[in-house]
């Protein structure tokens, strides 16, 4: 059976039908899951993908962590369901303390919409669990407030415990460490800034998007948690 997939939908979201499209071309079932629900389907895994979130007033993801739906994604991710932030869903995630640091304006206060090199750097996550660590990706950006920032005590605690699961190669937006994505200590919740469901079509550049997404399907299939 196809692992089932909830994209969780925001106000301001502009990314969830790229998440469906790019779940269903690998293989998966995707529904969108709004964000005034205040619990969750027989979900495999989920998604937060970009946009902004209630229009990112105050700051991105701000307003979206007190949706009703993030409580039961709280719920999910303890459970030890596979939950992925994409962009936006990456901030959503910081915001609501469920990954730990946070994302700032971009060094030079430019918005950023290209593509860059990643480099996998663990792969014991729900996003690159059977992904050769160094593994090199190319995998769009499109973003304003994309830097990581971190305190010097986390940063240490993400490196020990190997939870920065990604990297810019050639840091575009001033990230501490070159971080591009990190996971939480249970290693089943991902923040990531690139868009890999912008990569998994050749005629639109790039399939690299497909190893994570891959991953992630592979990581759904062989969890149930309880909701």
């Amino acid at each position: 059976m196809a692992p089932r997939i909830g994209v969780v939908l925001f106000p301001g979201t502009n990314c969830e039908h790229d998440a469906v499209h790019a779940v269903e071309r690998l293989g998966g079932d995707a529904e969108l899951v709004w964000h005034g629900a205040t619990s969750l389907g027989a979900y495999d895994g989920l998604i937060l993908p970009g946009g902004f979130a209630h229009g990112d007033y105050l700051r991105p993801g701000a307003i979206a962590r007190f949706s009703p739906v993030m409580e039961a994604v709280a719920g999910y991710a303890a459970a030890g369901g596979p939950v992925v932030g994409i962009c936006n869903g990456f901030q959503v995630l910081t915001e609501a303390g469920l990954l730990p640091g946070a994302l700032q304006k971009n060094r030079g206060l430019r918005f950023l919409c290209t593509t860059v090199t990643i480099r996998v750097e663990s792969g014991r996550t729900s996003l690159t669990d059977g992904v050769e660590v160094g593994t090199e990706l190319s995998i769009p950006i499109n973003h304003f407030e994309g830097n990581y920032t971190c305190d010097a005590d986390t940063l240490a605690e993400l490196r020990g415990e190997d939870r920065v699961v990604l990297r810019y190669v050639d840091n575009p937006n001033g990230s501490v460490d070159d971080i591009a994505g990190v996971c939480n200590a249970g290693r089943n919740v991902v923040g990531l800034m690139p868009h890999p469901e912008r990569a998994v079509d050749a005629l639109l550049g790039s399939l690299d998007g497909t190893v994570l997404l891959g991953a992630l399907l592979r990581s759904a299939g062989a969890t149930t948690p309880a909701t």
